[in-house]
């Protein structure tokens, strides 16, 4: 409706009876309301891109002056020249009555996008962080939402299995922009201006799902939940819509006059096969799989030495060079050096020292070690030979154990080392109900607590908790260890975390692409302004939540430093127990989205932009191909890239060879050497056009709904 009242008010300037007539049928129409949710779509979003360079025919704002606390000049204007040696534009007002052209510089110009125009993404990569060996990347995007949405319906089209998000509750507390306003409580549209911002980039993230076996899950409060229900019914009609009540803060958020708010509520929409998955207890106790706890104790007061941990367990675990155990020593008294202990021929003598070489004890004596390991309840995992404990050692806890000899658990095999391999028995678990009273879903201890060991002296409002937001992903792609996972409203990044603590508890393989802006807080923008920064400026991006919050929190969950190079202090806690410090062995990437000139992708100009959004879609693992090769061909890990027709032979050749590949790029304007080469690749391999299938693809992906 708003977009007619637009176009009712251009009618009313060039013929007043005409406006006037249009506006009237209107109304008449607008008042018979069919049952459901109704909303105004508004007028497109639009984005500010202080980061892009100004060309010729972009659509900009005029900034304020610097250091001006007043909001600027928000009419849109064409970039009708560029005056390179004196930095200047020249500019011509857009839909307007009269012309209106002024001449400003180019650094008090901003680029503006908006939602309905045709975009040509690309990425430009800000940093990785590598310890997952050959494992896929997680990937953090910086970006306007809707646009890096858009882009990945170039690379992950149909392929995603789970989105969860937790968008801008509406709080009126400026938690969110609309059209670069805060919205206020007090706005007479905020409600529809919301559902037009989440209507427009459910449809998108609609693409992305796999129809055949998907789940999106979005978290919510009691100030948009009924509209959200009905938001998605409309939205996913073809899907199943469960929604879970979810207690956040036991003790309630105390409100004047009012109930104290304990709970949020979780909406998960099922589509094609996908069903629920089943737990043993109310705290998620490892899925089918029993689960083990690391043998070295963790908390500072089981030091060597210190009263709660006694004399008697610290002492060494002979592990031979297969990873097995040979024997279970004797305790050395404190103050005695742990390299007097006996040494065993062809064993390394394992204790529990950290990372930093603080010596800590075993969770249990000698002896109680020895009788659980003569029962196979005792597991060697990794070899960690560069750090002062050589061997990973866990063990069953009494609960565990219990569950094995009392019937709860079955073995069904053993590990190489001897230890047991333990599942509960299907018949044991049980559906999950749809209220959780969970205490590892505790908003402050799993998710604010937790965010200030990582990042000390840094705060973000409200985080998940890690576990909360791992235990809603368990039920849908526990048995999927190749599972993708979208957020695009990643915040603080917790939802790539859990993905994380999913992948170390069963040794999958599953990778989360997570999408943020690098906005910064409103508390904030008021002293950045007065001290004459502006958005774009580094000494203002530093600060947005993207590089100070988002990026910092996956390398430090992935490294087990915070961002000042120290250990993180603390435990993982539920189901997967063990110090923050060791970190994960996964890998991650950051990218920043780019805007690319269509020509110059037609003209395979902006290829190194283009190039991170090929090794996307091929998977984001191994190698990238980020420069156009001299020979006209490249194979890598995971696909290939053939960008002179005339060498295809030795590029199917290659890829012929390489059995890992799935996507073979192909770059060409001919149709018919496109479909020679496409019949010659093996079976199972992917063949793309480019840039064919990107222009079309974002060329098809353009366009705004209105009422």
């Amino acid at each position: 409706m708003s977009r007619l009242t637009d176009l009712i008010a251009k009618a009313k300037a060039k013929d007043p009876q005409l406006g006037a007539d249009l506006d009237r049928e209107i109304k008449v129409l607008s008042s018979r309301l069919p049952f459901g949710l109704n909303f105004e779509r508004h007028s497109p979003e639009v984005v500010e891109l202080p980061l892009r360079p100004i060309r010729k025919g972009d659509k900009v704002r005029v900034l304020p002056e610097r250091g001006s606390p007043k909001k600027g000049d928000q009419r849109l204007w064409q970039v009708k020249a560029i005056n390179k040696s004196k930095k200047t534009a020249d500019l011509e007002l857009l839909d307007a009555a009269d012309v209106e052209t002024q001449t400003v510089a180019l650094n008090d110009l901003v680029v503006i996008a908006e939602f309905r125009d045709t975009i040509w993404p690309g990425l430009v990569s800000t940093g990785k962080v590598q310890r997952g060996g050959d494992k896929p990347f997680h990937s953090v995007i910086n970006g306007e939402n809707y646009h890096v949405l858009k882009a990945l319906t170039y690379t992950h089209r149909g392929k995603v299995d789970a989105i969860y998000i937790d968008p801008p509750y509406n709080s009126g507390a400026k938690d969110w922009k609309y059209n670069n306003d805060y919205v206020e409580k007090d706005d007479l549209y905020r409600h529809s201006k919301w559902l037009a911002f989440m209507e427009r980039r459910l449809l998108v993230a609609k693409e992305l799902l796999n129809p055949a076996d998907s789940v999106l899950i979005i978290t919510i409060d009691e100030k948009e939940y009924l509209r959200l229900g009905l938001l998605l019914e409309q939205v996913f009609p073809e899907a199943s819509i469960e929604m879970v009540t979810s207690v956040v803060n036991p003790r309630g958020r105390h409100r004047p006059r009012r109930f104290a708010r304990s709970d949020e509520y979780i909406f998960f929409v099922l589509f094609g096969n996908a069903t629920v998955g089943q737990e043993l207890d109310p705290d998620f106790a490892g899925g089918s799989q029993v689960p083990w706890r690391t043998l070295r104790r963790s908390d500072a007061a089981s030091a060597r030495g210190k009263p709660k941990g006694g004399t008697a367990q610290f002492y060494p675990i002979y592990v031979n060079s297969n990873g097995e155990i040979e024997e279970i020593g004797t305790p050395l008294p404190h103050g005695i050096p742990r390299n007097t202990a006996p040494e065993r021929e062809n064993c390394v003598a394992v204790f529990p020292i950290r990372d930093s070489g603080l010596e800590m004890n075993w969770g249990l004596t000698s002896s109680a070690l020895k009788a659980i390991h003569a029962k196979g309840y005792v597991r060697v995992g990794r070899s960690t030979p560069n750090k002062p404990q050589k061997w990973e050692i866990s063990y069953l806890t009494s609960g565990k154990i219990d569950d094995i000899e009392g019937g709860r658990a079955t073995i069904v095999g053993h590990n190489s080392d001897g230890s047991v391999k333990a599942e509960y028995i299907a018949d044991k678990l049980k559906t999950p109900t749809s209220t959780w009273m969970r205490i590892s879903h505790n908003a402050e201890t799993g998710g604010t607590n937790l965010l200030k060991a990582l990042l000390p002296d840094r705060r973000f409002p409200f985080p998940k908790s890690l576990y909360a937001v791992e235990d809603a992903l368990r039920f849908f792609i526990s048995a999927k260890k190749n599972a993708v996972v979208v957020d695009f409203f990643s915040g603080s990044g917790t939802t790539a975390h859990a993905v994380m603590r999913l992948n170390k508890q069963d040794g999958g393989r599953r990778q989360c692409i997570s999408v943020t802006n690098n906005e910064v807080a409103a508390s904030e923008q008021k002293q950045l302004r007065e001290q004459g920064l502006r958005p774009g400026d580094p000494e203002w991006e530093k600060w947005g939540i993207c590089d100070y919050i988002t990026k910092p929190r996956v390398q430090a969950a992935i490294t087990g430093k915070t961002p000042e190079g120290e250990p993180i202090d603390g435990d993982y806690k539920f189901i997967d127990e063990f110090p923050m410090s060791e970190g994960f062995e996964e890998n991650a990437e950051f990218f920043t989205l780019t805007y690319e000139a269509e020509k110059s992708v037609s003209y395979n100009l902006a290829y190194a932009r283009i190039a991170p959004l090929l090794w996307l879609r091929a998977g984001a693992r191994g190698k990238r191909i980020d420069t156009l090769p001299a020979e006209g061909w490249v194979v890598t890990d995971a696909y290939g890239l053939l960008s002179a027709v005339d060498q295809a032979t030795p590029f199917i050749d290659a890829i012929s060879d390489a059995s890992e590949v799935r996507v073979a790029f192909i770059v060409t304007d001919d149709d018919r050497h496109f479909q020679a080469i496409t019949r010659r690749l093996p079976k199972g391999v992917e063949p793309v056009r480019l840039y064919e299938s990107y222009l079309t693809n974002f060329s098809f992906t353009s366009g705004e709904l209105t009422e």
